[in-house]
């Protein structure tokens, strides 16, 4: 195995901490001696064991070998100790990391490491590694407002919704799958007025991973917001938050009343996502509708999308996103391809507005 491809293995490793991690970043190891895996791990639980740490652990003899991580072995001691002291006294010879740690708390663990006569490079799979972590690495960028992600599921053509409004089911099942992880990974979930209404959705977590803490539930409501949508009534009540314009915000607050629902007041959208971030909110999934998702995109608010197109024509219907100030084909900015892949009959498409990569 080379190292490129030990770095694939390490960053699908790191995945695998999806939903339980935050706000630790994502991270996979993989111990390499001549091109041979001798032991892998990952951050699997937030205080729990770092990746570093559980890949020596699998191994029996990890003296000479090199140790491929996506990103920088940290080098404080804070629930765990510190990864560069364990990578040094197992007699690791050679770091390949994606990526240095931008965290002010954890970074340094390269010149530590080199320091111990570790040699130590950066670069391999720093694209993917970015990707993986953008989250992560945006809050230490932009602490002002939350990592926002738009995700739609459409016809071939763009809709939203058949020319009824009916938008149960485009996706197929692996599809509605793979939204229910997404959210996991997601420290809240938003709709729009009108999607909340005429779907009356739970914007809860019913997948494959339990999330380590249940994402907030946000409507972007503006002006007006109906009491019995189910996301008001259950025990999540606690950390739901319904969005609208300062005006708004007194008569909301009377309708919602004993709900336990917290009413924000917000001039305009990027006030609304500064203010989401003010509640610790790092990461927001915008789950409709396509009014919604446009003024996101027309805000420059939108810095990744999860786009899942169904095998169907429908002519007609709801558009998922609506018209903007257009601009020359010359012009247009070209966002970056994170993924493609098929789930199931459908066909997922992700692109980043930019990536986070940090400096080295």
């Amino acid at each position: 195995m080379t190292e490129q491809e030990a770095m694939l293995r390490a960053l699908a490793l790191a995945e695998q901490g999806w939903g339980r991690v935050a706000p630790n970043p994502l991270v996979g190891t993989v111990l390499l001696r001549d091109g041979e895996v001798i032991g892998a791990g990952f951050h699997a639980e937030f205080g729990g064991v770092h990746a570093e740490a559980a890949a020596l652990a699998a191994c029996d003899d990890p003296a000479g070998a090199t140790c491929v991580v996506n990103l920088e072995p940290c080098a404080h001691q804070g629930k765990t100790p510190p990864c560069v002291s364990a990578l040094i006294a197992a007699g690791v010879r050679r770091v390949v990391a994606a990526l240095p740690d931008p965290n002010p708390t954890a970074r340094g663990g390269a010149a530590v490491l080199r320091g111990a006569g570790v040699e130590v490079e950066f670069g391999t799979g720093a694209q993917e590694a970015a990707a993986l972590n953008a989250p992560f690495l945006w809050t230490l960028r932009r602490p002002g407002r939350p990592f926002v992600a738009l995700k739609v599921a459409t016809s071939l053509d763009g809709f939203l919704a058949d020319a009824h409004g009916r938008s149960q089911w485009i996706s197929g099942a692996e599809a509605r799958d793979f939204a229910h992880w997404l959210r996991a990974g997601f420290d809240a979930i938003a709709v729009g007025h009108e999607t909340a209404v005429r779907d009356d959705p739970e914007l809860t977590v019913r997948g494959s991973v339990t999330p380590r803490v249940p994402p907030w539930r946000v409507v972007f409501a503006r002006r007006r917001v109906e009491p019995g949508l189910k996301m008001f009534g259950d025990e999540g009540a606690g950390r739901t938050v319904v969005l609208v314009a300062p005006e708004a915000r007194d008569p909301t607050e009377t309708v919602l009343a004993g709900t336990g629902v917290r009413v924000i007041a917000a001039d305009g959208l990027q006030a609304g996502v500064e203010a989401l971030g003010s509640l610790g909110i790092r990461s927001l999934l915008v789950e409709g509708g396509g009014r919604l998702a446009t003024a996101f995109l027309a805000a420059g608010l939108a810095d990744r999308v999860y786009w899942v197109q169904a095998p169907v024509w429908l002519g007609a219907g709801v558009p998922a996103f609506g018209s903007r100030d257009p601009v020359t084909l010359d012009g247009a900015r070209a966002w970056s391809v994170v993924e493609r892949r098929g789930l199931g009959r459908d066909s997922l498409l992700v692109v980043d507005r930019e990536l986070c990569l940090p400096a080295s």
